[in-house]
């Protein structure tokens, strides 16, 4: 995948520019589109490298059928987005385009929430976002911050998104894996733990029996909620924690006396990193 040119230097776009750039991308899928075709969408996203193009028509019926769009299209959208950048404001990470037949259309920017990915970003995808196009500390989604490590080099993982509501914006884990990924944050060793059971906060007639223990792995700390809420409810942990479970090829390491230590010290000193 090429990378903008340097007369596509991120900003360098005016609007009207911008609004061609959009129109060619329209003419492009309209093109892949067959016959008799009434509607359309098509979703671009983009985190540092990792990119992703969706599209589908939408049958008279409301059925989705997945859609093939030409690479032409990926080129577009990759150079609208870096030309739409402010220093400022950053620049979108997805773009919805809905057509209408015959000629009628919208495109929707996202800059702030994360999307819905079919594959998680790696985590160095989201470092050279923020490389690529610098944002305001006050602009930057908490998903898209960087996060800096404890004394141990120790990473925190929540069990919900948006400030600890039971709210996630996460990318599914695919079902063959779920299990790997549940072992490993239950079998990572138990540095804290109370003797009593957490009200499931998405089921909270279920008697008590969410776990309230706190695992580390050398690396990441996480709650035993993520664990149980991943194979209670399949509520996917954090994006930057699955692939960091991934590359261990889902086998937990040893863990150092010293290291757990560092965690309790992490959590109990309620430092966030």
């Amino acid at each position: 995948m090429s990378q903008p040119g340097p007369h596509d230097r991120p900003g360098s776009l005016d609007e009207v520019t911008q609004q061609q750039l959009i129109q060619e991308i329209g003419r492009v899928v309209v093109r892949a589109l067959p016959p008799g075709w009434q509607e359309a969408t098509v979703e671009y996203r983009e985190l540092g490298d990792h990119r992703e193009l969706v599209a589908q028509l939408l049958a008279p019926n409301g059925t989705a059928v997945p859609l093939a769009v030409p690479t032409d299209a990926t080129e577009l959208f990759l150079r609208l987005r870096s030309g739409m950048y402010q220093p400022d404001r950053g620049t979108w990470v997805s773009a919805l385009y809905r057509l209408q037949r015959p000629g009628s259309y919208t495109v929707d920017f996202n800059g702030d929430y994360q999307p819905s990915w079919r594959t998680a970003p790696p985590p160095e995808a989201f470092a050279e976002e923020l490389r690529r196009y610098p944002r305001p500390a006050a602009v930057t989604p908490d998903w898209l911050a960087p996060r800096s490590t404890g004394p141990a080099g120790l990473r925190t993982a929540e069990v919900f998104d948006d400030g600890g509501r039971p709210i996630t914006e996460r990318p599914e884990l695919n079902p063959a894996e779920l299990d790997q990924v549940a072992e490993y944050l239950e079998r990572a060793p138990i540095v804290l733990a109370a003797r009593s059971y957490d009200t499931d906060r998405l089921d909270p007639h279920r008697s008590p029996a969410v776990p309230m223990t706190f695992h580390t792995d050398g690396s990441w700390i996480w709650p035993g909620a993520v664990g149980y809420y991943l194979r209670q409810h399949g509520v996917a942990p954090e994006a930057e924690l699955v692939a960091h479970i991934r590359s261990r090829g889902f086998q937990v390491p040893d863990v150092d006396e010293p290291v757990r230590e560092q965690a309790v010290a992490v959590i109990t000193g309620e430092q966030r990193i």
